[in-house]
Formats: structure tokens, C-alpha cells, sequence
């Protein structure tokens, strides 16, 4: 090299060094092999109207800023994916360089060839294909350094030339989603910006740092979008599903906050808290991409940990899903400024700190990427290609899906394997398994061996022993329990049991059965969306009656018994004609996939006459309310509210706690307490309200409040941990503890069918528990709705204690007060919006609680 040349090298390298502070940002932030920023694509403050870290940016003007770089940038194609429920874009962009754009639908072909055909895949080859890689931001939507992170994250790699950003660009397909929940970031951002002078203050108690009910982190139901990985109950959740299937990337980048107090924590997480089902190599490659963002913090001087607090297990997170569908989630956790400047234990945290912290991170993982992209490209290929000889090991061949007594229910969790790439067949022939009898036509199969292998084991299996008793999260969810199915294992050769292969799943089961009544129409209850069909009848002005004792009539020349609950509609006295009410009538058939029986007479061979006033109620329709606000837990009201108003699509009316003091009640005949402390909740007013005739539904600890204000006449059943912990070393006390705490696990109930609030449910149910408030059974006759069993364990972990505890204690309570009736629900009847089993009661007492 001439003495010219050398000047030239080394001028270049000041260079570099000099731009590389050009990083608009405000602050610091050193970056090799970058040269330079292209001066025609734009800055983030150019679009936001302020630079990144010095405000909080609203998810418009992320979305802006994506489609402005879109406009400009061949390295960078903007995809919307989905919207949210309040109508925001959601959006990610493909970044890579230009030469893999003209390409790209080769390279996503040649990646699901991993997946799809992984013996075809020729490993010598795998050097040269390039990596996926998914960056996913503000799932929580008050953990908004990861978006503006994302902001930053774009522009680099649009604007950037240099060997380093070259690298990323040739070797990586970036999928880039900057923000996850547009809606509560919209709700946190909102606030924080409104709550700020001039001047940011670094006040903890100062207005900006404390959020109002429910805060930014819940999506618009209320619903952490951090738990709908598998379950893929909400838009934001389906269309980043779509995504990965799509992709198939090799890792998952999962960018979060946490408290304050903390520092900075990147996976790998507690060793004894990973899901068995994702491989040993998966947490390897975890700890070896850890290293690249040891270095990055290091060369910030941030402070970050690993091997503590975060778990690997529940399937249902970010970091985690992609575990148990070959790639590496990583989840990365930033200490939260909240607003622009905090106060904590660790001296002043301000937010661009903790932008830039995501920004390394988010660097660092690409950088893993490019150097390690054989050994991630092979551990995909790997993952499936293992597949056969586990399934071979695994007893399990099949799981068997019946379809009665409930096929709308059956199908939605159809619904949901089938968006996991899962195949679904009929049912061929009839299978006997543990005194179950499936029938061709009534009944699918989910083989085991298959891709998916170990999602649909992850998903569909019971657990009862863990290497550890502390979990980060729930410790089971076990698919065809939470649909309240009746299902079982096959533990033999499935081939001679498989008929075709489903297409894509389509409700359907709906009949009307004698075509126009003369005298009434009878509606089976039991179906999952009966409900709606119900309130679809009474929205109309038409009079329900249900049946609270079973009756047996001809129709249509046979003869049938119709069980507890089924609802009688007479086509007389009527505000419809009866060519309208039929027309209605076929409509909730095809629409709600109900049954619906036409009868010409009114005279029963068995059972009350239709015309008894005795046995066939009238149903008043329910006016409801739903408590919310401080001392209410938000995701177990979003549930509910979710579940009425997108499910059933029934009004509610969403009622601050500490308002109904001073609200008037009158207008409502349901009031619903999802659960919480209810601190705020004036007990004299619901008090006086549920005497006067009012119906009080409560779930989960909600209980304790109604017990504690003498709402509900409920003995508690104690528990002293003293004598457990007595004599433990102080070290182990925080896990003697945890060990003691129930986060999950599935309970099985006996009910009692002939109560208004069991009908059309089975005579046991999974429920799901998830709190250590456990009751004796009422005293008094005919109120013990649901208990549980003696021996109620059906998956999940539960100390040997509170299994005790557990034994024959309430389950479902329903009691008058006064006038009124109270329904207690010891455990949340639709958590987290999948736990569809017992939603059925809890629409039983909405519609039926006057009948006890």
C-alpha cells in the first residue's frame, strides 16, 4: 500500500468514526463500518417532527415514517398486515438489500424448504442462503422504547452504507414490525405526552409516570397481546401468524420493558424453567447469540443480566412461540423510563438511554444473524427433520376430537391448529378409546406425525411433573380441555383411522329441523353460540321462554325429548308475522349454527304442556353493566367484555367502580364483576341493588370482595404457610413461596346438570384456576352449581397443599340475596379469551338466572 494510499484508509476511517455519531439521536452511539447516511432518505425527526428519544412517538407517526422510507428506499417494502380493533395500520417492512428484493420470493421458497421438505435440503449448501429474521415491537403498548428503537432501527439500514450494514443486507431478510399494539401504545403515548411540561420531571409520583386503568399495555379488549401467540384470538395476533408462516424465520426478536429498578435482560432465561419440548440446541444458540449482545452493552456501559426472572416455557410469548416452531425467540427486556426522564434505585434513567439500549440490541441480533446464519439455517432444518424418529419414540399417535356434544366448539379449535400449519382429518370408521366412542362423521384426527409435531404436542398435551415449581407464567393450557371437548389420545398406528384431510375450517351444523312451525320453535341449548342466537331473538322483541324440566314432543313425524334450557319460541302473540319470525329463525340457524326444532302442536307426550307458565319461564333479556376501572383486573374485565361484545355481540355498558356510587343502576339487571380488588366498589349500593331484584355475576377473586361485604354466604378455606417455611434457610423462603402460588393449572368440576346455570353444559368441566382462594361448598340447598372434584387435578402444577384445599370445594355458587340473585364463579370462565369450556354457564346465568 503507497504512503497515499494509507492516508486515504486512514482519513476514511475518521470518517466513519466521525459519521457514525450522526446517528440521529440524542445520544452517543458508536457504530463500525458505517460510512456514511444517504442524504435522500429521510431522518425520523423530518416525519415525527421531533427527534427519536426526545418524545414519545404515536403510532401514526411510526406508521408515517415506514411508508415515507417505503416511498424512497429500494432496500425497504412495506407490508400491512392487519388492522387493529380501533382501525390502525399494522405494518412491517421487508428490509434487505436490492439484489434480494428482485429475488425474494425465491429466497422465502428456498427458506420453507426447511420446514416443508428438510431431507431435501443440502446442508453443505445452507452457507449460501440467506437468514429471516423477525423484529417484533411494543406488544405491551406502554413499553414504547422498542418502537422508537424500530424508528431508528429502519433508518439505519435505509439510509446506511458501509461493510456493516451491507452485511446485514445481503445475508438477512429482515421483517421489521415496529409496533405490535397500536392501540395501547396509543392510550400510553397519549398520556405521557398530555402529562409533560416543558420541563420533563423525573418524579416517580409525577402524573406522566403514572398511567390511569388500564394503562397502555393492553390491547383495546384489555387483553395482553403477549399471550395470543398460539391462541390467536385478536387481529394483532392472527396477522403476525400469517407472518411467521409465511417466513418461517430463523430467530424472533421479542423487544419489552420491565420495572424501572432493573437494568437491561436478554435470554437465555432460568435454565429449569424451559419448556421440554424445545430442543437442548435451541437454548445453546440462545446463549451463544447472547454474547454478540454482552459486547454491544458492554461498549455502552449498560448494566444487564441473564439466567434470572424470565422463563422459557409458557408457548404462548413471543420469545417462546418460535421455540416450539424451529427458531430461536429471543426476548430482551429494557428497564422502563416511562416518560421522558425517571427517577429509580439506579440514579436517573432517561428515555433516549433506553431507546439506545434497544437499538444496540436490536443491532447486535442482526449481527448474530449474519455470522451465525449456517448454524441457524441448520438447527431449522434440524428441527424438522428430527421430527419422524420423535414421533416414532412418542406414545401418542393422534389426538381424537369429538364432535358432539358441541361441534361449533370442536371447530374452533380446528380453526385454530389449522392457522398453526396443523392437519386436521374426518375421522374413518369408529374408534373406541377409554369407554369413548368417535364415530365416522362425528369426530376428527390430529395425527402426531406430522411437521408440527412438537406445536401440536406443546399444545394438546396434559403435564403433571416439572423440574420446576415456580413459573414465570401458567404452567399448562392444554388445548382440548380449554375447549371443554370431548377428546382422546390414540395410541395406536392412526393411518387406518385417517379420512380426507380438512380444508380450511368453515362453522357449519346449523339445522332447522320441520321446516315452518305452526305452533312453536324449540332451540337446543349447548351450542356454543345458542347464546347469540337468544339474544339476536329477544333484540327483535320476540318472547323466549326456557324449559327448566325436559319434555318430549313429535316433530317432524319422530318423536324427541328436549333437555333443561332449551328455548321455546311460540309463533303467536308475537311482534313479528310468521313468514318474519321464520325468516329470523333460518337466519340464527345459519349464522349461529344452532339446532331449531318445528313443532305443530303444543301438547307433549312426556313433560310440561308448551303452554305451562310453571315449567317454561319467560326470559327477561339482560341489561348489562360491567364494573371497571381502579381495583378491577384488567385483562379478567377485558375477557368478559370481549366475550359479550365480539363473541355474542351483546351491548355492555362499561361502569367506572368508583362512579356507581353515584350512577344510576336502574337501567341495568346484570351487573358483572370480572374480577379484583374492587378497592373503589361501593359495597351498599351493589349491596341494595341485588336485593331489590338485581343479578350479580362474579369470577375469580372477586369472590373475596362479595365474601368480605357479605354478598356471598361463603366459608373459607384456610391456609397457614408458616409451618412450611418454619424451618427453611432464608434462601430458599422467595421459592418456598412461589411453589405455594397456583399460575395455572386445570381443575376438573362435577356439576349439578339440572340447575339453571349448568344447563346444556356435561356433567364434569375443565375450569381453569388461577388464584389460592378456595371456599367450602354452600350450605344451603341447591346452590352448589359446580364443586370440584375430590381428586380435581388435570394438568398443570399445584403443591401437594393446595391440591388439599382444592378437594370437593366450591366451584360454581349461585344464591339469593333479597330479592336478587348472586353467581359466583370461583375461577374466570372465559380466561384469557380461550378457555371456551365453561362460557356456556357463565351465559347461562346472563340469560337464566332468574329461573332459580
Amino acid at each position: 500500500m503507497t504512503k497515499l494510499a494509507l492516508l486515504v484508509f486512514v482519513l476514511s476511517l475518521a470518517v466513519t468514526g466521525l459519521r457514525a455519531q450522526e446517528l440521529p439521536i440524542g445520544l452517543e452511539f458508536p457504530l463500525d463500518g458505517v460510512q456514511r447516511y444517504r442524504d435522500e432518505i429521510p431522518k425520523p425527526e423530518s416525519i415525527l417532527g421531533h427527534r427519536v428519544g426526545d418524545r414519545h412517538t404515536l403510532p401514526h407517526q411510526i406508521a408515517a415514517y415506514f411508508r415515507a422510507i417505503d416511498q424512497v428506499s429500494d432496500r425497504v417494502q412495506l407490508v400491512q398486515y392487519a388492522r387493529s380493533y380501533q382501525g390502525q395500520p399494522l405494518i412491517y417492512a421487508i428490509v434487505t438489500s436490492p439484489a434480494n428484493h428482485r429475488r425474494l420470493e425465491r429466497i422465502r421458497q428456498q427458506n420453507l424448504r426447511l420446514s416443508e421438505s428438510p431431507d431435501r435440503v443440502n446442508v453443505d449448501r445452507l452457507v449460501d442462503q440467506a437468514a429471516i429474521v423477525y423484529q417484533g415491537y411494543g406488544v405491551h403498548g406502554d413499553e414504547s422504547s422498542g418502537p422508537e428503537a424500530a424508528v431508528l432501527l429502519l433508518y439505519h439500514l435505509a439510509a446506511g452504507e458501509g461493510p456493516a450494514v451491507d452485511q446485514v443486507l445481503d445475508h438477512v431478510v429482515l421483517l421489521l414490525d415496529p409496533m405490535l399494539n397500536p392501540d395501547g401504545q396509543q392510550r400510553f403515548v397519549t398520556w405521557v405526552n398530555q402529562n409533560r411540561g416543558a420541563l420533563p420531571v423525573a418524579d416517580p409520583q409525577n402524573r406522566e409516570h403514572r398511567q390511569p386503568w388500564p394503562g397502555g399495555r393492553f390491547n383495546h379488549y384489555w387483553f395482553d397481546a403477549n399471550r395470543d401467540w398460539f391462541t390467536v384470538l385478536h387481529p394483532e395476533g392472527q396477522g403476525r401468524l400469517e407472518i411467521l408462516n409465511h417466513w418461517r424465520p430463523q430467530i424472533v426478536g421479542d423487544f419489552h420493558e420491565m420495572g424501572s429498578d432493573a437494568h437491561y435482560f436478554f435470554q437465555p432465561g432460568v435454565p429449569s424453567q424451559v419448556n421440554p419440548n424445545i430442543p437442548a440446541r435451541n437454548q445453546q444458540l440462545t446463549a451463544d447469540i447472547a454474547q454478540f449482545h454482552a459486547r454491544a452493552l458492554d461498549r455502552l456501559g449498560t448494566l444487564y443480566y441473564t439466567g434470572e426472572s424470565f422463563d422459557d416455557f409458557f408457548p404462548g410469548k413471543g420469545s417462546s412461540y418460535p421455540d416450539v416452531n424451529g427458531a430461536v425467540g429471543i426476548l430482551f427486556e429494557q428497564a422502563s423510563s416511562r416518560g421522558l426522564r425517571r427517577q429509580t434505585a439506579n440514579g436517573e434513567l432517561t428515555y433516549v438511554h433506553t431507546v439506545r439500549n434497544q437499538l444496540a440490541t436490536s443491532l447486535s441480533l442482526l449481527k448474530a444473524a449474519v455470522q451465525m446464519r449456517p448454524s441457524l439455517l441448520k438447527y431449522q432444518r434440524d428441527f424438522y427433520a428430527e421430527r419422524p424418529v420423535l414421533a416414532a419414540q412418542y406414545p401418542v399417535k393422534a389426538h381424537v376430537i369429538g364432535l358432539h356434544p358441541d361441534r361449533t366448539r370442536a371447530q374452533l379449535l380446528v380453526e385454530v391448529l389449522q392457522k398453526h400449519r396443523i392437519d386436521v382429518h374426518e375421522l374413518k370408521g369408529e374408534l373406541e378409546i377409554d369407554g369413548q366412542t368417535f364415530r365416522e362423521g362425528n369426530a376428527y384426527v390430529v395425527p402426531l406425525d406430522q411437521p408440527q409435531f412438537r406445536l401440536i404436542k406443546t399444545l394438546m398435551e396434559r403435564t403433571l411433573e416439572y423440574q420446576d415449581s415456580t413459573f414465570y407464567d401458567v404452567s399448562t393450557w392444554t388445548l382440548p380441555l380449554a375447549y371443554g371437548l370431548r377428546h382422546a389420545e390414540l395410541l395406536d398406528d392412526p393411518a387406518p383411522h385417517l379420512g380426507s384431510l380438512l380444508d380450511p375450517i368453515e362453522l357449519d351444523g346449523g339445522r332447522l329441523v320441520g321446516g315452518q312451525a305452526k305452533h312453536a320453535y324449540v332451540m337446543a341449548w349447548g351450542r356454543y353460540f345458542a347464546p347469540r342466537a337468544l339474544h339476536k331473538l329477544q333484540a327483535a322483541q320476540i318472547r323466549t321462554r326456557a324449559t327448566t324440566r325436559p319434555m318430549t314432543v313429535e316433530v317432524d313425524g319422530r318423536t324427541r325429548t328436549f333437555p333443561r334450557g332449551s328455548i321455546m319460541i311460540a309463533t303467536a302473540q308475537q311482534p313479528l308475522p310468521p313468514n318474519d319470525l321464520h325468516a329470523l329463525i333460518q337466519q340464527i340457524v345459519q349464522e349461529d349454527h344452532v339446532i331449531v326444532w318445528a313443532l305443530d302442536t303444543g301438547l307433549t307426550s312426556e313433560g310440561p304442556d308448551l303452554g305451562s307458565h310453571v315449567s317454561l319461564r319467560v326470559l327477561d333479556p339482560p341489561r348489562l353493566a360491567l364494573i371497571t376501572g381502579d381495583g378491577t383486573t384488567a385483562t379478567e374485565a377485558g375477557s368478559i367484555w370481549h366475550l359479550l361484545d365480539q363473541r355474542f355481540g351483546m351491548p355492555v355498558t362499561l361502569l367506572d367502580a368508583a362512579q356507581v356510587r353515584r350512577s344510576d343502576l336502574s337501567p341495568y339487571n346484570t351487573l358483572i364483576l370480572a374480577g379484583g380488588s374492587y378497592s373503589s366498589l361501593h359495597a351498599e349500593t351493589i349491596d341494595n341493588w341485588v336485593r331489590s331484584g338485581g343479578r350479580l355475576i362474579a369470577s375469580g377473586n372477586s369472590v373475596d370482595w362479595l365474601v368480605q361485604h357479605e354478598l356471598a354466604a361463603l366459608e373459607s378455606r384456610p391456609f397457614d404457610e408458616v409451618p412450611l417455611l418454619q424451618d427453611l434457610p432464608y434462601e430458599q423462603l422467595r421459592d418456598a413461596r412461589a411453589a405455594q402460588r397456583i399460575g395455572g393449572a386445570i381443575l376438573a368440576a362435577r356439576l349439578d346438570v339440572t340447575h339453571p346455570i349448568a344447563y346444556g353444559a356435561p356433567a364434569t368441566l375443565p375450569l381453569f384456576r388461577r388464584h389460592t382462594s378456595f371456599y367450602e361448598p354452600s350450605t344451603a340447598p341447591g346452590t352448589n352449581v359446580a364443586r370440584y372434584l375430590e381428586q380435581p387435578l388435570l394438568s398443570g402444577y399445584m403443591a401437594a397443599e393446595q391440591l388439599e384445599r382444592a378437594s370437593d370445594s366450591a366451584a360454581v355458587v349461585a344464591q339469593r340475596h333479597g330479592q336478587g340473585r348472586i353467581v359466583v364463579f370461583l375461577d374466570n370462565p372465559n380466561f384469557r379469551s380461550f378457555w371456551y369450556g365453561p362460557n356456556g354457564l357463565l351465559m347461562n346465568a346472563v340469560f337464566f338466572s332468574t329461573l332459580f
